[in-house]
């Protein structure tokens, strides 16, 4: 098959390119703002595009004569921060270039057998009810959990309106190897992983108790092949977690088990947009065949060994 991974040069985006390319001809489109060539460093040239995703005209050509059988739309403003601080510019990002690459789709690609959008769990923002369901009632914190409601429903509805073969997934927080812990958007345990290995203190924000669901790289990707292979999920929205959840504390704890040590810490103001509890019910995409490999421990532990040997 023929993919095309938009934002593949980031954390998520290689992990599913280099998975894919065993068997498949895999594209990246990468403006490399928050991306790292070096990150797949397996694709070549040839199928490595460094343009916009915003570049319409661009997107639209590329559609036209590529004709790719699954597209993975990752590309975004991930920053929560940062959307807040430049709500105009994230939402031609986040919403505006995720029409025009459905749009795209829609009237120039007829080969097209699945596109997938990366959606997140923030778009449940602080409701009371867990473990958050797809039916939960949605109350966006920020604008950027208002622009992935607003892509994962622009999803839905071309495949109502269009029988696109859309499906979207809310990722909840993902983390595992290459995931850049001084980029704008890092996970909290890349940024917790490089203080343990620097022996420098970490800041929570908030008191520590606010709790995740974390979940590990590798289980995100078998996510999303069994979705890509499934075309029941065609008009559906998925969380992409593991179902458990766990607070940062107990997260700290893990950490000095693992590397058999403890840093100092601190606590500060919560931050503004971020949310208190998470945890995902998962049971749409356990009945595709989706089962989470990976627990806290296992897959902190091969990430952490990961990271040790990562200079």
């Amino acid at each position: 098959m023929k993919i095309l991974i938009t934002g593949g040069a980031g954390f998520i985006g290689s992990h599913l390119a280099a998975y894919f390319i065993n068997d498949n001809e895999v594209f990246i489109l990468d403006n490399l703002s928050t991306g790292h060539r070096s990150n797949v460093d397996f694709i070549d040239d040839a199928h490595f595009i460094e343009e916009d995703v915003m570049h319409k005209s661009f997107v639209t050509e590329l559609i036209k004569q590529k004709q790719f059988d699954i597209v993975i739309h990752l590309a975004a403003v991930v920053s929560v921060v940062e959307t807040i601080n430049n709500p105009i510019n994230s939402q031609s990002i986040n919403i505006d270039s995720t029409l025009n690459l459905l749009e795209a789709n829609r009237q120039y690609n007829a080969k097209l057998k699945k596109f997938i959008f990366a959606s997140s769990a923030a778009v449940y923002g602080n409701t009371d009810e867990l473990p958050k369901q797809i039916e939960t009632f949605i109350d966006p914190e920020s604008p950027y959990a208002i622009e992935k409601y607003a892509g994962e429903q622009y999803a839905k509805l071309y495949n109502k309106l269009y029988d696109l073969p859309t499906t979207a997934l809310r990722f909840f927080n993902v983390y595992g190897p290459r995931q850049d812990p001084s980029s704008p958007y890092s996970g909290v345990l890349s940024i917790m992983d490089k203080k343990f290995k620097n022996d420098e203190p970490f800041t929570f924000f908030g008191d520590g108790e606010q709790t995740r669901d974390f979940v590990y790289i590798k289980d995100l990707v078998q996510a999303v092949a069994i979705v890509i292979d499934n075309e029941a999920s065609n008009g559906k929205i998925y969380n992409l977690a593991t179902g458990t959840q766990i607070s940062l504390l107990q997260i700290f704890e893990k950490f000095k088990l693992i590397y058999n040590k403890s840093i100092s810490y601190q606590f500060a103001e919560p931050r503004s947009g971020d949310i208190k509890h998470s945890c995902a019910e998962i049971k749409g995409l356990e009945a595709l065949g989706f089962k989470p490999k990976y627990d806290i421990v296992s897959g902190l532990t091969e990430y952490i060994n990961y990271s040790k040997t990562d200079k």
